[in-house]
């Protein structure tokens, strides 16, 4: 007998919870008529881990598609722009030693490779050392350095004139996603703490037992019960894969610091610098910045990890007082098993370099809700399909965060030194630094996923902005001369178009706030 999967049970909210209902109830709402149901189950007692204010441009797909203004995510989640990283001292350490990596694209990326030419220092580009990477194909570090936003006020929602994501407040984001998905889309919350996971006699998971609710029974459960990964690790006991031997960092401490006063500027970017034995990341949305210290106990002591921390946020945060979060690096071994799939932090876990989190759930989420078994028949086939992408994922992002660490030049801990040993550095990226040492990333050698987490063009910015080399040879470059020139010039003028007609990043966000965007 065929058995329907029309029972979504997702048990945790928080930003993993509430994205994952929102994005099934807002794919299947044409089958909630006819019996399909989403519920998300969330203890009324756990509180949420909350750092997780980076996005990537994804989220405006997803917010868009589950039917969310863009002016209401700004007015109630203090939601400010991102439109890359800057990363600071990560290089050779000293004070003018700073990159970006943009959101947007290099120029004419889809026709043509401009890192060669940007390397040969051909007519079309400076010397190569007198001009960024970053500055020489894409306006978006200038835009940044300027303090302005990536779109105006009559650009409609979700258009951007440059590339951008946001950055947000997660204590505001999971329970206005809450609001959306109860009241918009009809999935249905249950305030309760999981007492029991129920199996079957065949190993799936039957139902919770709930402490106020009773006994809940499902077709599909995902979990996102954050670490404590009550299902698919507690209940189904799927091993935790740990890769603290590649990624060395494993304790956060967190901050939030308010600004001077109400008109200081917002950063647009997330802020990355680089410390003795970690870095420390800067976010600024529009009512405080969150400020934290990701570290490696191995490599240093609490205490002075708060220091370093304390002198980068200076007198006047001296009185802030700070949250200690452990980091587990990892993922679990098998994220979708037999009737429960893993989708957020129960899924694994990496330091929060690139903002990879909430990218991850995006994806798990659409994934989940494309796939979406018919039957428990075939259920098994998708899971198998599911994990086969989640695990190239997630060893693309361990290939990605590691390559920040592995083109440093710095030697002056023993952090940094070990992370340079090559034991630490996964095959595929040491293949990878092989290849790059002769032909730069581009479209098709290493990457070959529809929906790569960070595509060619993020490796170019990190390589390139790293002070990475790629051997060149001039005379093959003679072919592609003038559509590379034409491209540089492209560059220049965007760049002056954009910085002279862009707004400030506060003035914008005001302005969103009290009159709202253009609904698309």
């Amino acid at each position: 007998m065929v058995k329907p999967v029309k029972h979504i049970v997702i048990v945790g909210g928080g930003t993993a919870g509430w994205l994952t209902a929102g994005v099934i109830a807002a794919r299947h709402k044409g089958r909630m008529a006819s019996g399909f149901t989403v519920t998300l189950v969330e203890s009324p007692n756990t509180p949420i881990i909350g750092v997780g204010e980076g996005t990537w441009p994804t989220l405006r797909t997803t917010l868009q598609r589950m039917g969310v203004s863009e002016s209401d995510f700004f007015r109630e989640c203090d939601a400010s722009f991102k439109q890359g990283a800057k990363f600071a001292r990560w290089t050779t350490g000293t004070p003018d030693d700073a990159y970006y990596h943009p959101l947007m694209l290099p120029q004419s990326f889809a026709q043509l490779n401009l890192v060669p030419h940007w390397l040969a220092g051909s007519e079309a580009v400076e010397p190569s050392g007198a001009m960024s990477f970053c500055d020489a194909v894409s306006p978006q570090g200038k835009i940044c350095d300027d303090g302005l936003a990536p779109k105006t006020i009559a650009t409609p929602e979700y258009d951007g004139l440059a590339n951008y994501a946001y950055h947000l407040d997660a204590g505001k984001f999971a329970p206005f996603l809450q609001r959306h998905c109860s009241e918009k889309l009809g999935v249905r919350h249950v305030l309760a703490d999981v007492e029991q996971v129920k199996l079957a006699e065949d190993g799936d998971i039957q139902s919770i037992v709930t402490t106020q609710a009773g006994e809940i029974t499902g077709d599909l459960f995902v979990d996102c019960t954050g670490f404590k990964a009550l299902l698919i690790g507690d209940a189904l006991q799927v091993p935790f894969r740990d890769c603290s031997d590649i990624l060395f960092c494993d304790t956060a401490l967190a901050v939030q610091m308010p600004y001077d006063n109400a008109a200081s500027p917002i950063a647009s970017h997330t802020i990355s610098t680089a410390q003795s034995a970690g870095w420390i990341w800067d976010i600024g949305l529009p009512s405080r910045r969150g400020i934290g210290h990701v570290y490696s106990s191995r490599h240093i002591s609490d205490e002075d990890a708060e220091r370093e921390l304390r002198a980068y946020i200076g007198a006047a945060g001296k009185d802030l007082t700070l949250r200690k979060i452990p980091i587990r690096s990892g993922h679990r071994e098998t994220f979708w098993k037999r009737n429960c799939v893993a989708v957020g932090l129960a899924a694994g876990f990496l330091e929060p370099l690139e903002a990879s989190a909430i990218v991850l759930i995006e994806l798990s989420a659409k994934m989940i809700a494309e796939q979406m078994p018919v039957c428990r028949e075939v259920m098994d086939v998708i899971a198998h399909r599911f994990n086969a992408t989640t695990h190239y994922r997630w060893g693309r992002i361990i290939d990605f965060l590691k390559l920040h660490y592995v083109l440093t030049k710095r030697t002056d801990s023993a952090f940094w030194r070990d992370n340079l040993l090559p034991e630490t550095i996964p095959d595929r990226l040491q293949e990878l630094m092989l290849l790059w040492q002769y032909q730069s990333p581009w479209f098709h050698d290493e990457f070959d996923r529809v929906e790569e987490v960070f595509p060619p063009a993020s490796y170019q910015y990190v390589l390139y902005g790293m002070g990475f080399r790629t051997q060149v040879e001039p005379e093959a470059l003679t072919s592609e001369a003038r559509i590379a020139e034409q491209a540089i010039r492209a560059n220049v003028i965007q760049t002056e178009r954009l910085r002279t007609g862009l707004p400030r990043h506060r003035d914008l966000i005001n302005k969103i706030v009290e009159r709202g965007m253009q609904p698309v």
